[in-house]
């Protein structure tokens, strides 16, 4: 049964990566024992084909056919959203058909780079949502990537004239007063809910938390950690929650390596048994040997850091 996503989303949504083999091919078995490890960690949702699902490298054919192949594996016990951000609309409504008739739960859309005024942002939108028609859209909002700078104005303007757009990927940076007007101005009697996930490789998870974010959509290699602080949070136990992210903040700084990051984290996968192989299609990043042995070493303290948490 298909899942949806909602004005009231939360938990994690993890940004899964995209197995390939060695030839660059990708692959399925490891695509099979990701989605089980995900979902066994507790994820809420789970997302695909975004950045660092290295979307951009697939031919359409390849990211249709991994978008339904990873859908089946998880069967509806979450929802799957699907990046489907293109260059033309056409693209983008037959990527987001084809998943959708899967089975997905929506999709995420990111503003096209050029986007150089917010007239321009907000015509683009409207655009998207026509061709899309009623599948629910989660709205990244990734300035650094897209270079497209979205004002909380027009989030909130993007939230009422179009009812699908129930979800906001927060990942702006310097970004939490921002995070804290768009939960204070939305829910309100003139603008609607929006589920609010944040990105960023978790960097600002706690405070995001205490901000009032639902909860996360990133893809740290120890995804448990995720489910952990944010379910921590929503207790109650805001310095457990924290004490938690802190234990793992090492890992997830040298994860956020700007060119480096997606290959430490296939890296970290691999090593935990989830992926067979680390590759990262062309262009791509590879790890030296001196990063293999600081990575080792990083993880090791974390092991040792958790046994002293309990």
């Amino acid at each position: 049964m298909t899942s949806l996503i909602n004005r009231n989303s939360e938990g994690v949504f993890i940004i899964a990566a995209t197995p390939f083999d060695d030839t660059g091919a990708i692959d399925y078995d490891s695509t099979d024992r990701m989605v089980d490890f995900y979902l066994e960690t507790g994820v809420s949702g789970m997302t695909i084909l975004g950045i660092m699902g290295e979307a951009p490298k697939m031919a359409g054919d390849e990211a249709q056919s991994f978008a339904s192949h990873v859908i089946k594996r998880v069967n509806g016990r979450v929802p799957v959203v699907v990046g489907v951000s293109a260059a033309g609309l056409d693209n983008m409504a037959r990527l987001s058909a084809t998943a959708m008739d899967a089975g997905a739960g929506g999709v995420m859309v990111a503003p096209q780079p050029g986007m150089a005024t917010e007239t321009k942002l907000k015509g683009y939108m409207a655009q998207v949502c026509a061709a899309l028609k009623d599948t629910p859209i989660c709205f990244q909002d990734y300035p650094q990537t897209t270079g497209v700078q979205v004002s909380v104005e027009t989030i909130l303007s993007l939230a009422v004239d179009h009812p699908q757009i129930v979800m906001l990927k927060h990942e702006d940076w310097p970004g939490l007063t921002k995070l804290s007007r768009v939960r204070a101005e939305t829910d309100t009697a003139d603008v609607p809910r929006l589920s609010i996930l944040t990105g960023n490789s978790a960097l600002f998870l706690a405070q995001e938390m205490q901000r009032g974010a639902d909860g996360a959509m990133t893809g740290f290699a120890y995804p448990e950690m995720l489910v952990q602080v944010v379910a921590r949070h929503k207790a109650g136990d805001v310095d457990g929650a924290e004490d938690l992210f802190d234990a793992y903040l090492p890992m997830v700084r040298y994860e956020q390596q700007l060119g480096l990051g997606l290959a430490i984290r296939k890296e970290v996968l691999r090593r935990r048994g989830v992926i067979a192989s680390n590759k990262v299609r062309a262009p791509g990043p590879a790890l030296t040997a001196r990063d293999h042995e600081e990575l080792t070493r990083l993880m090791a303290r974390l092991e040792k850091r958790l046994g002293e948490l309990n």
